[in-house]
């Protein structure tokens, strides 16, 4: 098998390549990687010395690839399945590249600053920065609720690149900063995401990881919650 698949079950942002790997079948072989590790994380390290994941090397094209949003760029290039998840249409593609950095900045990115800050020793928490980050997450809530307004996924008919970002994006979100069910646009929008069989796929791989998240409510399957 050409493609390998460097990750951690919990990762939120290997959560985002692995559910685009799977909305298209592309087959690839899972590398776990414990980042406390040494031996586990060397092969990762020789691959990607800055030692994030997740990281996607093709043997076959000798490629080494990291970002998530990358990846699935090169999956969309050089493995297309039966679906385009980045759109095909110029107009769309800018569309969707900017909505994914939208979740990643100032969503996803935000989400890590707040659950990262309960892991800092006593005495060195930044509760001016969480603040801030829990502002931005609401204000995008709020954003996310009028551009759904009218639509059943980010960027045209169907799941794609801004939506393999937004289920991570706002499951974890989601235990921070928990969504207004008030916002039916949003609320709607996040119950179709976890509704989703790849991405429930991807949450069953990281059920048995989720003690291990600091937050106040730990993340359990979402069909648990209903």
């Amino acid at each position: 098998m050409p493609l390998k698949l460097y990750f951690h079950p919990l990762s939120s942002f290997c959560h985002k390549a692995l559910v685009a790997l799977y909305e298209n079948d592309v087959p690839f072989e899972p590398v776990f990687v414990d980042l406390g590790d040494e031996k586990s994380s060397a092969e990762l390290r020789s691959l990607w010395p800055v030692g994030k994941f997740p990281v996607l090397r093709d043997d076959a094209r000798k490629r080494t690839v990291a970002e998530a949003t990358v990846i699935i760029e090169y999956i969309d290039t050089c493995y297309p399945g039966a679906k385009k998840l980045v759109p095909a249409d110029p107009e769309l593609a800018w569309q969707a590249r900017m909505w994914d950095r939208f979740f990643d900045l100032y969503v996803h990115v935000q989400m890590q600053k707040i659950v990262v800050d309960r892991l800092r020793p006593a005495g060195a928490g930044d509760a001016f920065g969480v603040g801030q980050a829990r502002e931005m997450i609401r204000n995008c809530y709020a954003m996310i609720d009028e551009r759904m307004a009218g639509r059943s996924w980010a960027i045209g008919d169907d799941y794609g690149l801004v939506d393999c970002a937004a289920s991570p994006a706002l499951f974890y979100a989601n235990h921070v900063v928990p969504i207004d069910r008030n916002r039916k646009n949003l609320s709607a929008y996040f119950d179709r995401l976890m509704a989703r069989p790849t991405y429930m796929r991807v949450l069953k791989q990281a059920l048995p990881y989720f003690h291990l998240v600091p937050t106040e409510t730990k993340p359990s399957l979402p069909m648990e919650n209903a």
